[in-house]
């Protein structure tokens, strides 16, 4: 979030509250992790690689398309560490102009350019001890990752229009939507500073990638739009489940979240139908095309791949059948018994929301 300070340049909003990390029980619970919603194979995998690297000092490359949830990975990465009673301070290095990109992140002095009518501390010096998470870093300039560089070389920096060098201790976890591996290449990122970002990469997975998760988001954005609206939409039918199942998703979660509050707020009560969804979610849905695979630099696991089509096509036949097993394993073409062991091992339940 921006606001205007009194010196017109711009605020970010910090978060700083304490963190509630859950126990490790609580951590593989269906519904997700540390407030993300997630039980699908790429999601565990997430869950499972920030339990790992959460309580090192190592720098953390968050990649994804926007609405993929980076700032809410980055945040349950801070609750996991010995930092997490520290200050925990987001900025989005694509949300302000560049002229005063500097002063946010590194502060400046009083008298060191037209406005700077007091001295002002920035997000570095204020994360001292925490966590600093740099969204959309690929569209820093290159003159700013020059100084960015340093801190992570040294720790240290100097406020704008300053002399006095400044030591702080910060573990920086930056996110882009771009690939930065190709920024390297046309010149626009610095190929030493991606390198120091780039310790410790985290991949989160595109919505249309992980569609069993879709129930689970539904059924906790509902909760949530209900408590806050003052509303009593208490579900959705099956058919517009599986309308949303079957969209792309080009927005992520984040897509996937307004609709369901807008819905959530102008329908007010009852069940969500097909009706009630937008008109270009349900033609999308009238013509259905195979889950996109994407085939990472890093290749991709045909074994999983294989697993999350399997698991996706026998939720989608077993809503379809409203769980009645004989019938899903006639239109699968299965036994009923080699059904019901693919159910146990997917661990699959009926959704009801």
């Amino acid at each position: 979030m921006l606001n205007f300070a009194a010196d017109d340049t711009f605020a970010v909003e910090e978060e700083t509250q304490p963190c509630e990390c859950r126990s490790a029980e609580d951590d593989c619970k269906p519904e997700g992790f540390l407030g993300i919603i997630g039980g699908s194979t790429k999601m565990r995998q997430v869950f499972e690689l920030i339990r790992r690297v959460a309580d090192s000092d190592s720098t953390i490359l968050i990649s994804g398309e926007t609405g993929t949830g980076k700032g809410l990975a980055a945040k349950a990465i801070h609750c996991c560490s010995h930092r997490k009673d520290k200050p925990f301070i987001s900025i989005n290095c694509g949300a302000i102009p560049e002229n005063l990109l500097e002063s946010e992140l590194f502060g400046h002095v009083k008298g060191s350019f037209t406005g700077a009518t007091a001295n002002k501390v920035g997000k570095f010096e204020r994360a001292h001890g925490g966590t600093i998470f740099l969204d959309e870093i690929g569209d820093m300039s290159p003159e700013l990752q020059v100084k960015l560089l340093k801190v992570l070389e040294e720790g240290e920096f100097e406020p704008v229009g300053g002399t006095r060098t400044i030591k702080v201790d910060v573990r920086i976890i930056a996110a882009t939507h771009r690939d930065l591996d190709e920024e390297v290449q046309k010149g626009t990122f610095r190929e030493d500073l991606f390198y120091r970002l780039f310790v410790i990469p985290m991949q989160l997975p595109a919505l249309r990638h992980r569609r069993t998760d879709i129930p689970l988001l539904v059924a906790d954005f509902l909760k949530s739009f209900n408590d806050k609206n003052n509303r009593h939409i208490d579900g959705l039918t099956e058919e517009a489940l599986h309308i949303l199942m079957n969209h792309s998703w080009p927005g992520n979660v984040r897509e996937l979240k307004n609709m369901i509050e807008r819905i959530v707020v102008l329908k007010g009560d009852g069940r969500i139908t097909a009706r009630d969804l937008p008109a270009k979610i349900k033609d999308a849905s009238a013509n259905p095309s195979m889950p996109a695979v994407e085939i990472t630099d890093e290749g991709i696991s045909l074994n999983s791949a294989v697993t999350e089509f399997e698991k996706a096509l026998i939720v989608q036949t077993l809503e379809k059948t409203k769980w009645v097993k004989n019938q899903a394993a006639k239109l699968l073409q299965l036994n009923r018994t080699t059904l019901v062991e693919k159910i146990k091992r997917h661990r699959l339940e009926p959704v009801s929301i």
